[in-house]
């Protein structure tokens, strides 16, 4: 493990937030966004994970409004963002703000992505042109799912940072990724205890998910079944992939992560109305894991 890396993992710690809503470009909530930044930082979260095809210029002004926290795409799509334009632009918050911001790339999916081809081979080339423009490994983590992936992340990046996966996932990342890299796995979170409504609220949360086949394919080889996939996710399914429940329930869900060898985990939030700041539901997360 590179010094690099083994400052990164220690930065970012053992939780963190996945959030869509803080990488808005929209000025009108700049304000809030900014002081729920700095309010998950005073609650303990080591990084926020900006999701929606984000860039540094999202990142950058929630790293402004705070003084350690690390910020993260969750992930910049390789396909949309020129290299070369991203390390530049994380060479710059690197000046002003050393250690703060971590370029998160992935791949996307097929169906996004017009003329879509050979994405592993496209993320080799998209990394080749960030070695050339000085942006270093120890900086950067993939978004990885199947073992070529993985792999890239162990050999050519500090780590790697999986979207909807399961405890069991984790396990098979980190035994393919050694000890060294970091691991950070993306986890959703539904704060409600009643069976019918949790499940309810990952079911609709899932749906658009389930029409991408990197994460079906990823389930199918986890050893869920078609039946898992279709008709908008079984409850086995839900079970896996949300934390639901009591908040003794969603602790141990977590924790389960951190058991299967995760070094961090981003959390999501998952409630009926995704484009809000859930600042309280924050709070409670971050009481329940104190």
């Amino acid at each position: 493990m590179n010094e690099a890396t083994a400052s990164l993992k220690e930065s970012v710690g053992r939780y963190g937030v996945w959030s869509i809503p803080l990488r808005s470009e929209d000025p009108e909530g700049a304000a809030e966004r900014a002081e729920a930044a700095a309010e998950l930082e005073q609650l303990g979260y080591g990084a926020l994970w900006l999701g929606g095809n984000s860039a540094a210029r999202h990142a950058a002004p929630l790293i402004e409004a705070t003084s350690r926290i690390v910020v993260g795409t969750s992930i910049q799509s390789i396909w949309e963002h020129k290299a070369s334009e991203a390390a530049a632009s994380f060479a710059e918050l690197e000046v002003s703000h050393p250690g703060r911001f971590v370029l998160g790339l992935g791949v996307s999916h097929g169906p996004r992505v017009e003329g879509y081809r050979r994405p592993y081979s496209t993320m080799v080339g998209y990394l080749d042109e960030l070695d050339r423009d000085g942006m270093r490994s120890g900086h950067r983590v993939l978004a990885a799912l199947g073992p070529k992936m993985l792999d890239l992340s162990r050999d050519r990046a500090a780590g790697a940072i999986p979207y909807l996966v399961t405890p069991e996932h984790t396990a098979q990342a980190r035994e393919r990724l050694g000890a060294g890299p970091l691991l950070a796995p993306e986890s959703k979170v539904v704060l409600d205890s009643d069976p019918s409504r949790a499940r309810a609220t990952a079911r609709a949360h899932l749906a658009m998910y389930l029409k991408l086949p990197n994460y079906t394919k990823n389930f199918l080889s986890l050893g869920f079944t078609d039946a898992d996939v279709t008709g908008g996710g079984s409850d086995r399914l839900i079970d896996a992939v949300f934390a639901w429940g009591d908040e003794a329930t969603v602790r141990a869900r977590v924790d389960a992560f951190h058991a299967a060898g995760a070094d961090h985990v981003a959390l999501q939030l998952v409630e009926d109305d995704m484009t809000r700041l859930p600042r309280e539901s924050w709070r409670r997360l971050a009481s329940l894991l104190s």
